[in-house]
């Protein structure tokens, strides 16, 4: 696959200065950054491609070449600083860090990575039902996770020099050119096991127990994932920020009411009798009870709607609606007395089916809910 031109990469000009250059790949690395991308592999080539774009054109000589000669200049096709198909994100962190300006935890503004050790994340799964979907509600749930061992030691990684990355020089016709790579003793973290207690993994980690009280917001609902920060599992030896711990919402399903976005539906099933006279009906709502009217003559169908009984909005812009559908019961068995008084109105030529045209269709009824 051909590589894309870097002045594109990063929307400027060829004629772009160094400064209008750094602003723009700043601007590109933050969209496409892992932490705000996490498992999107297209954000993360994309995330590659801006910083390799970003390393050959703020190097004056570096995007000299280029300019004269393009991709080719390198002799490999994979960029000028071995970057590229074999670049690692330590590689653009380690080299990059201070374009973030502090936007993103863990890079310092030396141009060289600090340690940022981090353990890895958990996720858990909390059920609610809608009353706590609606109002919201505190959980306490506990967890297995990773925690340091007491009496864990570390000590300074031999290979790295405590470093994390190591950097490899090679020899190409521009010259030496250098890139940084995760140690593969330490994995980057910089330390070594000093001493392991018994029952202790390789990193000091023990699995141990641990109950934590979650405030879950109004409006949550199925499938929302909410982040608690520094929850998750502990850093190796305890040298680094814990992970994060990911809270997943699934929804409980309601006997009688059902969830639609923010509008909650139910139906209601009234006699004939009710439905031609009219009645007054209590319906169960999100936390309490209502009484609504039902006109008389209402026919089967009919769609009532109470404002603001929905859930609230995640985004905070307003609560849905609960809609009411009725639904006319048909009697399946009568009494000799009931029978003989519906032959009589037949014969009569009384409740006939004379719809007035002004009834609406299904899809009336249909736009109506979304209008």
């Amino acid at each position: 696959m051909s590589k894309r031109d870097y002045y594109e990469v990063l929307g400027v000009e060829k004629t772009a200065s160094t400064e209008a250059i750094k602003k723009a790949y700043r601007k590109k690395a933050i969209q496409y950054h892992p932490d705000k991308n996490p498992g999107d592999k297209e954000a993360e080539e994309k995330f590659k491609e801006a910083a390799e774009a970003y390393e050959v054109l703020s190097d004056e000589q570096k995007r000299a070449r280029y300019d004269r000669y393009g991709h080719a200049a390198s002799g490999t096709g994979s960029g000028f600083g071995g970057f590229g198909g074999g670049m690692n994100m330590e590689d653009i962190f380690s080299q990059f860090g201070d374009i973030f300006g502090g936007h993103f935890g863990g890079f310092g503004g030396s141009g060289r990575a600090t340690q940022n050790n981090k353990g890895t994340n958990l996720r858990v799964r909390i059920k609610l039902n809608l009353e706590e979907m609606v109002n919201g509600t505190q959980k306490t749930i506990k967890i297995k996770k990773m925690k340091v061992a007491e009496g864990a030691t570390s000590k300074t990684c031999p290979s790295c020099n405590g470093q994390g990355y190591r950097i490899q020089s090679m020899n190409t016709m521009f010259g030496q050119m250098q890139t940084q790579s995760t140690c593969g003793q330490c994995n980057g973290t910089g330390k070594i096991a000093a001493h392991i207690p018994n029952g202790a993994n390789s990193q000091g980690l023990i699995k141990t127990d641990e109950e934590i009280s979650i405030k879950i917001p109004a409006g949550a609902r199925d499938g929302l994932q909410l982040n608690i920060r520094g929850r998750g599992n502990d850093a190796p030896f305890g040298n680094g920020t814990p992970g994060d711990l990911f809270v997943v919402i699934e929804e409980e399903a309601d006997a009688n009411i059902k969830r639609e976005g923010d509008n909650l539906h139910q139906e209601l099933y009234i006699s004939f009798a009710e439905a031609a006279l009219g009645c007054s009906k209590e319906i169960p709502v999100v936390g309490g009870k209502v009484k609504i009217k039902v006109e008389a003559g209402t026919q089967s169908g009919k769609i009532l709607r109470l404002a603001g009984k929905g859930l609230p909005s995640v985004e905070h812009y307003g609560k849905g609606d609960m809609f009411i559908h009725i639904n006319v019961w048909t009697p399946q068995k009568l009494t000799k007395e009931q029978k003989e008084f519906f032959e009589q109105q037949i014969k009569n030529g009384e409740m006939k089916a004379e719809p007035s045209g002004k009834e609406k269709t299904f899809f009336d009824k249909v736009r109506d809910l979304f209008s």
